[in-house]
């Protein structure tokens, strides 16, 4: 593993922390595989009762590292779609996960780290954060990430981020169910706090069933959830090496705006 993750282990309570604050925690496939490993092992170990994931630095996750974009812009679909099947099985091991998780959302969060947060239990962020689920201006959309957060903040509200890329404030972002608290940045750690206290009260065994049992009535079970991450790994390669997602991969990689009329 590298040091893209940091893990630190208290009174029942894994701390991973994603460390790679020079580019806001951006995702690479290093973090990918190191993050999925993580979980991995967490889940495995019932020494740990909940988790607790965030980022060092100013920001959660600014979603997609530059680096690792230009590659998937070179490569193939048939790369890009194993690609993005790595980075559905993050997800979806975030999801299902057997122990509580708790998004500590120290800073903004774009893309794939919106992602990450709709994929935890609970979610308190600081109210300065912003979000945005930028996909379409580089003309692809929120593919991957897209059943856990639409299971998070409902189609309504996916329709309008999806298609508009708009950015918002942590406020919305507790109005529409992505986080459950926005506090200012000195009551994070207090808040999370609170809500350990109260997770450590619950029996291991009957939260994981709790837990189970909120995803299954709201539609959602580890097999659904596998068969779409795989047809969403085939539409988002598919968009990464179409014209338009080319024509938008470059713009964003050259630091401007993408004419789509041209």
């Amino acid at each position: 593993m590298s040091d893209a993750v940091l893990v630190t282990v208290s009174a029942g309570t894994a701390t991973i922390s994603l460390n790679r604050a020079h580019v806001h925690n951006a995702f690479d496939d290093a973090l990918i595989a190191d993050l999925t490993t993580t979980l991995d092992r967490c889940d495995q170990d019932a020494s740990i009762r909940a988790v607790v994931l965030t980022g060092i630095g100013a920001s959660f996750s600014a979603g997609a590292d530059l680096h690792w974009m230009q590659r998937m812009a070179d490569a193939s679909e048939a790369d890009n779609r194993a690609d993005s099947e790595r980075l559905a099985t993050l997800m979806r091991t975030l999801n299902f996960l057997s122990k509580p998780t708790v998004a500590r959302v120290n800073g903004s969060a774009y893309g794939g780290g919106v992602g990450l947060i709709a994929c935890c239990d609970i979610a308190i962020g600081v109210d300065h954060a912003k979000f945005s689920l930028s996909e379409v201006k580089l003309g692809l959309v929120p593919a991957v990430i897209s059943p856990y957060v639409n299971a998070a903040i409902g189609a309504r509200q996916s329709r309008r981020l999806f298609v508009s890329g708009e950015i918002f404030g942590a406020t919305t972002a507790a109005r529409i169910n992505l986080l459950h608290e926005a506090v200012v940045a000195d009551q994070l750690d207090e808040s999370i706090d609170r809500i350990l206290h109260w997770l450590a009260k619950g029996g291991p065994i009957a939260q994981a069933e709790a837990k189970q049992l909120a995803l299954r009535v709201g539609g959602m079970t580890r097999e659904s959830a596998e068969r779409a991450d795989l047809e969403n790994a085939r539409l988002i390669a598919r968009l990464r090496v179409s014209a338009e997602g080319q024509k938008g991969l470059a713009a964003f990689l050259d630091k401007r705006a993408a004419d789509w009329n041209a």
